[in-house]
């Protein structure tokens, strides 16, 4: 079958079994280095904003979205947000249960547009609520390494 051919039932589509070696790496680009950067060693976080639309943009980019303006203006945020979304993990990836539910959440910063998924901590899954002020947990700053897991997790305040 080639490219260009069309599949009709899924019983056509061609598999490969078995393992596929792959090797990649990836990079977070100019905004995302200086994003995590910030983390790492200022314990705060960034955002872009487009001087045309005035959206501002967490994680940051280099480029507007919305008009494709340039991006050069940076704003601290600090360090807390609001619980925009979230949902409550019992099961983890082998599908096992797990022995404490986990609570990942969407954390919006005021103002900003976007936002950063994340752990919820110091706080009982029943207990989370939509628009719940919360803040942000950091590694000892000796122990951070310029990852987003430099956040260990969100707190309620």
């Amino acid at each position: 079958m080639s490219l260009i051919e069309r599949i009709g039932t899924p019983g056509e589509a061609r598999v490969w079994h078995g393992d596929m070696p792959l090797e990649s790496e990836y990079t977070v680009g100019i905004a995302g280095e200086r994003f995590l950067r910030a983390i790492k060693d200022q314990g705060v976080f960034l955002g872009t904003v487009c001087p045309v639309c005035e959206l501002t943009y967490v994680p940051p980019t280099m480029y507007c979205e919305r008009c494709f303006a340039q991006l050069d203006q940076w704003i601290e945020l600090g360090t807390r947000g609001s619980v925009y979304t979230y949902t409550i993990l019992t099961r983890n990836l082998a599908d096992e249960a797990m022995a404490q539910p986990e609570v990942l959440a969407l954390i919006r910063f005021d103002g900003a547009h976007g936002g950063i998924v994340h752990r919820l901590g110091e706080v009982d899954p029943a207990e989370v609520e939509i628009d719940m002020t919360v803040e942000a947990v950091l590694k000892p700053k000796k122990d951070r390494e310029g990852s987003i897991l430099d956040v260990k997790y969100f707190k309620p305040i």
